[in-house]
């Protein structure tokens, strides 16, 4: 109810700033990839339970965005973080934003569904980022996911956030399950990097 919210604006920035530079550094030379990201989040050949989590996903991160402001200027809910919890939450997102390029960058077959990719001849990649961990875009989303209501002062929405990444963490179960069934050499590589998420815990 206001446009007077300095943290918000500095965020919108943030949000702006990095999708032009993805826009511009990344996909310049992946118009593929660019292409398949625009088909958006419900494709022929996805899983029936990856368009449901996804369903819910965007429907999670939809009721984030809501319930922080709602939070920080009706609730109060809980406590509002300081100053350095809260420069702690925008640094997140923007360490979130660089490693979601970072993957692009090094994963040509990144797409918002869960498919095999044969018309692209849909291989495992397994450098960079991802010789780390299995799914780095997901650690860039989970971070943006806390990041963002500690940036807008709102404990209460980031506990809030724990529901959308507890459907990023189901979807990966889904995702790995499906990859091994249909993508060569996947199994292989959950032996060689063998941390989903985060190294030595899971």
């Amino acid at each position: 109810g206001t446009w007077h919210w300095w943290r918000a604006w500095v965020f919108i920035g943030v949000v702006v700033a990095a999708t032009v530079a993805i826009m511009l550094v990344v996909f310049r030379d992946r118009q593929e990839l660019l292409d398949e990201r625009f088909k958006g989040v419900i494709q022929r050949g996805q899983p029936r339970l990856d368009r449901l989590l996804m369903v819910l996903f965007l429907l999670g991160y939809a009721a984030l965005l809501i319930a922080t402001p709602l939070d920080v200027f009706h609730l109060h809910l809980l406590a509002r973080p300081g100053i350095v919890i809260s420069s702690l939450g925008l640094a997140l997102v923007v360490a979130g934003y660089w490693i979601i390029a970072l993957s692009f960058m090094e994963n040509t077959f990144a797409v918002p569904v869960i498919k095999h990719q044969t018309e692209r001849q849909h291989v495992v990649v397994d450098s960079g980022l991802y010789g780390l961990v299995r799914h780095p875009m997901y650690v860039g989303l989970i971070l943006l996911l806390l990041g963002m209501p500690l940036w807008l002062e709102s404990y209460a929405a980031t506990l809030f956030a724990i529901f959308p990444i507890a459907l990023l963490v189901l979807r990966i179960l889904v995702e790995e399950r499906f990859l091994r069934r249909e993508l060569r050499g996947y199994e292989a590589y959950t032996e060689r990097v063998r941390y989903r998420l985060v190294p030595f815990v899971w």
